[in-house]
């Protein structure tokens, strides 16, 4: 797709019939693909690209939703913070209605407790520079993407000597989670489709183990129909050949080594150990701990909070479908007592997930 510049090239009804065709042609049974993307899951719905390959390519959404796979007794954590006295805890929106075990942090703030919504984290800097009286605990969630981000802002409030600023640290590492998903072997997977923003962080080279230790093939994909149609084509060619891979088809965005600045950032702040995610339980070196010199701004380790046992919705099984075990249809829940209006579990809440896709676009319920 050389020369396409603008969002219409990539969304040319030509071009798309041809790929479209293709992929049809040259799949010899049917190819199932995850992506792990929560990006690529609402795009993939949102443009019909699951019906247009129906009896050639199978989607299973994967963990590719950073709210989501927050396990809760991580969020149980973040809602016991926010409660603590003389705590302002900062979150993005889409925190707010994340269940834990015991409520959400929108309903700690209604029983009082100062959970401020910011748009970048360096808007919670801004408010710990503004209200020097208050300990100012940033959550940290987000996979690759946004944890450089994240650490810039820890950055500037070391430079700008702000001591009233913490961190918690829940951020997640992606290939690791691959990795879980393939080990368990809960779901036969032929090729996977790899996350877009997520590689232009960490580069080509970081999903080489797939076709090494898996033999399986991964395209990296833009966001675009052309671009998931462009990626899946490649996968479907790379199956049949008998060829796994790495395929990058989002070249004008990922390089193979990714973004050194963005890394080195990555490296200065934070250091990789284990971390619980919802649906898979503890997976090693699949998250980003705050460095010990930086102890001082680790809200895990400076505000202790009372320990109790944690568990997910009844009933929910957002677990599986972060897994790709079963679709969210097959979730007893699902459109029935859990919808976007009243979310039960976070596959559901945020708009990355993809039980709100699911509904979003129209899926039926099973008959």
């Amino acid at each position: 797709m050389t020369g396409m510049k603008y969002v219409d090239d990539f969304r040319d009804p030509a071009l798309a019939r041809v790929l479209v065709e293709q992929i049809h042609r040259e799949a010899a049974r049917p190819i199932r693909v995850m992506e792990f993307c929560g990006g690529h899951t609402h795009a993939i719905f949102r443009f019909g690209l699951r019906e247009l390959l129906a009896g050639a390519v199978e989607l299973r959404s994967g963990p590719g939703c950073p709210v989501c796979v927050t396990a809760a007794t991580d969020l149980d954590h973040a809602i016991a913070l926010a409660d603590a006295p003389g705590v302002l805890l900062a979150t993005f929106g889409d925190m707010m209605r994340v269940p834990g075990s015991r409520g959400d942090l929108q309903s700690a703030r209604a029983r009082g407790a100062d959970v401020r919504i910011v748009y970048s984290p360096a808007d919670a800097v801004t408010l710990a520079r503004e209200n020097p009286q208050r300990e100012v605990i940033f959550l940290g969630v987000g996979f690759e993407t946004t944890a450089p981000g994240i650490a810039a802002a820890l950055l500037q409030a070391e430079a700008e000597c702000i001591p009233n600023f913490s961190m918690l640290s829940l951020h997640k590492l992606t290939p690791p989670a691959t990795r879980a998903i393939l080990d368990a072997g809960q779901v036969a997977l032929d090729g996977i489709l790899g996350p877009g923003h997520v590689s232009a962080i960490i580069g080509i080279a970081a999903w080489e183990f797939l076709p090494r230790d898996y033999g399986m093939p991964v395209a990296v994909s833009g966001f675009e129909p052309l671009d998931l149609l462009s990626a899946i084509a490649a996968l479907v060619r790379a199956v049949a050949r008998g060829e796994p891979a790495v395929i990058n088809t989002y070249a004008r965005s990922v390089k193979s080594q990714g973004n050194p600045v963005a890394q080195n950032l990555l490296a200065r702040v934070f250091e990789v150990g284990a971390a619980e995610w919802r649906g898979f339980g503890r997976i090693p070196a699949s998250g980003l701990n705050l460095r010990a010199e930086f102890s001082h701004r680790d809200a895990a380790r400076r505000f202790s909070t009372p320990s109790v046992p944690a568990h997910d919705p009844p009933g929910c099984r957002c677990g599986d479908v972060l897994r790709g075990v079963i679709e969210p249809p097959a979730c007893a829940l699902y459109g029935r007592v859990c919808t976007p209006r009243h979310p039960l579990g976070p596959c559901m809440v945020s708009a990355e997930g993809a039980c709100a896709a699911y509904y979003h676009y129209g899926e039926a319920l099973p008959g």
